[in-house]
């Protein structure tokens, strides 16, 4: 029988995400990929993927699989605790950020996200699905890409490409994830449409993610966003981070999985380098908005891609003894969300 997880219980959205899927828009397909790619990335780097490979992004409610395999090595990354691993004799906490190794049989337990929108769990060696539009990727809207197009289900079984964990050491990595409590971005497209009152408000007021958000984009609340022009413009195609405004002023941040065209217009566009942090958000969470230069916004990229590329150098075996006291610790920090950075813990 082929290797797999047998999907036990999963929560309201667990999909398969990977980077996206470019080159489509132009057909009305949206890249889709993981809200929080930072998050993805890392938990792949833990289990010696590439980085590029899909990962489960569990956005609601928690995921419980169970190993079909005669070994599967796991990690979890992005705003989760500890995840549970069950065997026959024991119940061990893996924190997150580092991985470790379930045998034929063993359960593996997450919780839902925490303090964050996202949390990703990736296995070595990844998982045997075919491509859609060169991705992995889960688009529910088309059943295209993932798991038959849609969100994970219990009695689902996702087959794996590998069936034995290779026996090494296991790793971990000192890393926190956060969900942001300011999200840098530059003015524009159409910044033309609106009046200079709404740069006030938008850069000096506090905007909260309503109940109305999804992988599309973030439907935000705060003060109303004066347009100079009411009338809506023709069809523009949109990009990931922008913040369209309609008529009642309240500002939308695209995401993921948003319409490939738009008629609203969008006052700024978050940076690439916070993309990621901006995925994190989730309902009720508040946030503020900071103006950065174009050189500025490819400062910030470029030194979040190096701190990317140096993680692999920087794995730390972990401890063999999960119940030491080393690991308690770990698996109990408690965290306030204060940053959208990926910080490296001292």
């Amino acid at each position: 029988m082929k290797p797999a997880l047998h999907i036990k219980q999963a929560g309201f959205s667990v999909t398969v995400q990977d980077g996206g899927r470019f080159g489509y828009q132009r057909f009305g397909v949206p890249p889709s990929g993981a809200l929080d790619d930072i998050g993805r990335q890392i938990a792949n780097i833990l289990v010696g993927n590439e980085r590029t490979a899909g990962a489960l992004e569990i956005a609601a409610g928690g995921l419980a699989v169970e190993a079909a395999a005669d070994s599967v090595r796991f990690a979890t990354a992005g705003a989760v605790g500890p995840a549970l691993l069950k065997s026959a004799n024991a119940t061990l906490h893996i924190p997150a950020f580092q991985s470790a190794r379930a045998l034929r049989g063993d359960a593996i337990h997450i919780s839902a996200p925490k303090n964050g929108a996202v949390a990703y769990l990736a296995i070595e060696g990844g998982f045997d699905l075919p491509t859609a539009l060169t991705s992995l990727s889960t688009y529910t809207r088309a059943e295209l890409g993932g798991f038959r197009g849609r969100g994970l289900r219990a009695g689902d079984r996702l087959f794996l490409r590998a069936d034995r964990a290779p026996d090494r050491y296991e790793v971990r990595l000192n890393v926190t994830v956060a969900a942001p409590n300011i999200i840098r971005l530059m003015r524009g497209p159409n910044d033309s449409a609106f009046e200079s009152a709404a740069f006030e408000a938008l850069f000096s007021s506090t905007f909260t993610v309503t109940a109305a958000s999804d992988r599309m984009g973030l439907r935000l609340n705060g003060p109303a966003l004066a347009r100079a022009d009411r009338a809506e413009s023709e069809p523009q195609a949109t990009t990931v981070g922008a913040l369209q405004v309609p008529g009642d002023g309240q500002p939308i941040l695209l995401l993921a999985d948003r319409q490939t065209t738009g008629g609203y217009p969008r006052i700024a566009t978050v940076i690439s380098a916070d993309i990621p942090a901006a995925g994190r958000l989730t309902v009720g969470m508040t946030i503020r908005f900071q103006e950065v230069s174009r050189q500025e916004a490819l400062g910030l990229l470029r030194e979040q891609r190096l701190w990317l590329d140096g993680l692999a150098d920087r794995l730390q075996k972990a401890p063999t003894n999960l119940l030491s006291s080393e690991h308690l610790l770990a698996a109990n920090l408690i965290g306030g969300v204060t940053t959208g950075a990926v910080k490296d813990i001292e």
